[in-house]
């Protein structure tokens, strides 16, 4: 009985000692009798025991290593210290757990001889303004040469650029150069741009000006000439009244039985009122001027008796 207690409980022992659980973003690589047997993907995995063992867990999620800085030398002999971030994934595990003994450390390597290519064939501005160019250069060639091992680079982004500490300073002065060159030229354009809206100003100024002084003129020759049409209607308007009050007069003579030298006088008499003292000159019909003359020698025949 004792016995097979025993065996019940070493056989419990050995099924939960070979029970695993592969978790999500992972793979076991499983090796029987010390040769590559397969490899657990996700779920509940038993393997047998003594003879086979995990030889490697592996992680599937992306990962990214952050490599300290390197010494890079430009065409132009420049050295400067380039330190570079690397964006990878695993996609076989059973190349990963046996193609190389350190994957990290073979890729910090590997990417800092892909740089040092590179950048030997860049000078030192171009490889200030070409960091997507090299970017995109080395994931190409780490993709590449990763590949036999079960890896696959998905990014390269390099993290800093440092040049030396003199060719830093040079660069400082030329952008300190450059900025008050710019001040320079806004100052100056902000001073053309002044000066050419003030004359602008200065120009329509005059011409507004202008155009009011001869709406100005304007109505003044209109209200002159307004005034004068109303003095020529008053006077057309007096003259009108007098001569209508000297019909009625006339009227009233010849009813009255005044005779025709008479009514030449009031005529006259009619004229000379409506000249108003203005007229310098009234045209009299030669009718009138006829009578005008009995009526003066009536006159004079008149003054002798």
């Amino acid at each position: 009985m004792l016995v097979f207690l025993f065996l019940v409980f070493v056989i419990i022992l050995l099924i939960a000692t070979n029970v695993r659980v592969v978790p999500q973003a992972s793979a076991y690589v499983i090796e029987r009798l010390g040769g590559y047997h397969t490899t657990w993907s996700v779920g509940l995995k038993m393997k047998i025991p003594f003879l086979d063992r995990v030889a490697k867990k592996v992680n599937l999620k992306e990962q990214v290593v952050d490599f300290p800085p390197q010494p890079v030398i430009t065409k132009d002999n420049v050295t400067m210290q380039i330190d570079t971030v690397v964006f990878f994934q695993i996609t076989d595990p059973k190349l990963y757990a046996y193609g190389v003994d350190n994957p990290i450390m073979a890729i910090e390597k590997l990417t800092a001889t892909t740089l040092r290519n590179i950048i030997g064939e860049m000078e030192l501005d171009q490889t200030l303004t070409s960091r997507e160019v090299i970017n995109t250069s080395m994931r190409a060639a780490l993709d590449v040469a990763t590949d036999p091992w079960g890896i696959k680079v998905n990014r390269v982004e390099l993290k800093n650029i440092i040049p030396p500490e003199a060719i830093r300073n040079a660069m400082e002065k030329q952008m300190k150069a450059e900025r008050e060159r710019r001040e320079a030229v806004t100052i100056a354009e902000g001073e053309k741009k002044s000066s050419i809206l003030v004359a602008e100003g200065k120009k329509e100024s005059a011409i507004l000006e202008a155009e009011a002084e001869k709406q100005a003129a304007i109505l003044r020759a209109e209200a002159e000439k307004e005034k004068r049409i109303k003095e020529a209607e008053g006077q057309a308007e007096a003259i009108r009244v007098i001569q209508e009050a000297n019909a009625i007069g006339i009227k009233y003579l010849k009813e009255a039985g005044a005779d025709e030298a008479v009514l030449t006088i009031k005529s006259l008499e009619a004229f000379e009122k409506a000249a108003n003292g203005q007229a310098t000159k009234i045209i009299i019909p030669s009718e009138l001027q006829g009578m005008a003359g009995l009526a003066k020698s009536f006159a004079e025949v008149m003054k002798e008796q």
